[in-house]
Order: C-alpha cells, then sequence, then structure tokens
C-alpha cells in the first residue's frame, strides 16, 4: 500500500471505527451477539473500504506523477490516459496538452536550428569563396611583384654593366 494509498485510507478507517464505537456505546448493555457478529462484518467493511477508496483516489494521482517525472526527464511523448470523468481526467488532459505543445515547441527549435545552421554553412561558404579569390588575388599581386622587381634589378645590372 502506498504512502498515499494510506494518507487517504487511514482516516476513512478511523472515522468508520469511530462511528462503530459511537453505535456500541450508546447501548451496549441491551445488545446481544447477533450484532457484535453483524459489527465484525461493518468493521471489516469499513477497513476494505477505506483500503479501496485510498486506492482508487491515489491511483490517478500515481499515474500522473509518473508521467510528470518522465516528462521532466525529457520523455515528451510521455502521455497520460485515464478512464474516469473527473477532475483526475481533466488534469490528464491538462498535462497531455502541456506535453504535446512541449513535443511540438522542441521541433519547431530543432527545425529552426537546422535551418540557421543550412544558413550559416551557405554564408561562410561564399565568405570561404570570397577569401579564396582574394587571397589569389594576392598572390598573383606578390607574384607580379617579385616579377617586377626581378625586371629592375636585371635593369639596372644591366645599367651598371654599361658604365
Amino acid at each position: 500500500m502506498s504512502k498515499l494509498t494510506q494518507k487517504i485510507a487511514v482516516p476513512i478507517i478511523l472515522v468508520g471505527l469511530f462511528a462503530i464505537a459511537v453505535f456500541v456505546a450508546i447501548d451496549h448493555e441491551q445488545l446481544n451477539w447477533d450484532f457484535y457478529v453483524v459489527l465484525l462484518f461493518f468493521v471489516v467493511y469499513v477497513f476494505f473500504f477505506g483500503i479501496a477508496t485510498g486506492q482508487s483516489l491515489s491511483s490517478p494521482v500515481k499515474k500522473i506523477l509518473d508521467r510528470a517525472k518522465d516528462l521532466s526527464r525529457g520523455n515528451l511523448s510521455s502521455r497520460i490516459y485515464l478512464e474516469t470523468k473527473d477532475e483526475f481526467a481533466e488534469l490528464a488532459e491538462t498535462f497531455n496538452k502541456i506535453a504535446e505543445e512541449l513535443e511540438a515547441s522542441r521541433k519547431n527549435e530543432a527545425s529552426t536550428e537546422k535551418s540557421v545552421d543550412i544558413k550559416v554553412k551557405a554564408r561562410t561558404q561564399a565568405l570561404e569563396e570570397t577569401i579564396n579569390a582574394l587571397d589569389q588575388k594576392v598572390r598573383n599581386r606578390t607574384a607580379e611583384l617579385q616579377k617586377a622587381m626581378k625586371e629592375l634589378e636585371i635593369t639596372k645590372l644591366a645599367k651598371q654593366a654599361k658604365k
């Protein structure tokens, strides 16, 4: 029996036993054994009624709590399906809507991230092409300058040789 079931069942059982004690205390001298047999069955009934009520109230809460823990661990496909038509079912529906919205948000985030990655790669590729083109221009200019310097040096040496 879970703690929640105990928290619900124990007060129900105690109230039942208190009611029985009150009936017995009213006029216990005139009661016969038949009454005590019926009273014994009533005590057993109150005990099982308390436990059953505790379990029926704690079971949906436990399911919701378990799914909430799953959701908090990142399992966004976690859903609750309760067959009751009470506040627990309403809470389960609300939980399922929240889980669906979180899952959709996570998918949207992943889609946006992919889109941004593609845009960044495209922009990076364009920048790399520009850098490569500029690098090639620098190499070409460097080669031209080196060639011009060699020609200047040759011309200078030729002038010195004529003198």
